[in-house]
């Protein structure tokens, strides 16, 4: 029973699927790609990176004084609700389906190896 009670307040994600997660992040290349800027920061490497961190973009002072740093828990909370999680933040498209944000985090994480 205590396992139980200690699982219970730990995240849950799905298991992600980056192949799937790469064609949806088709639907993110409006404003994104993995290489360059463009209305939004460039998304290579962001596992691990400080929120507001990528030199050559110029992001809102919320995200850049959140103190975020880029992981599965972190990436869920802001395609979930990014203005929940950071108010002033420039995004605010939302991915409401867990399954698909576990697969775009999926894709993320394989391009920042």
């Amino acid at each position: 029973m205590s396992a139980l009670l200690l699982l219970a307040g730990l995240p849950c994600y799905a298991a992600g699927d980056p192949v799937r997660g790469e064609a949806l992040y088709q639907g993110c290349t409006d404003c994104h790609s993995i290489e360059q800027n463009d209305v939004g920061p460039k998304h290579g490497g962001v596992f691990g990176r400080k929120a507001g961190a990528v030199s050559d973009y110029s992001y809102s002072s919320a995200l850049k004084n959140s103190g975020i740093v880029w992981n599965e828990e972190t990436l869920d909370k802001w395609l979930m609700d990014p203005q929940g999680l950071v108010p002033g933040a420039k995004m605010f498209f939302t991915v409401t389906n867990l399954q698909d944000r576990s697969d775009i985090i999926a894709f993320l994480r394989a391009q920042s190896k």
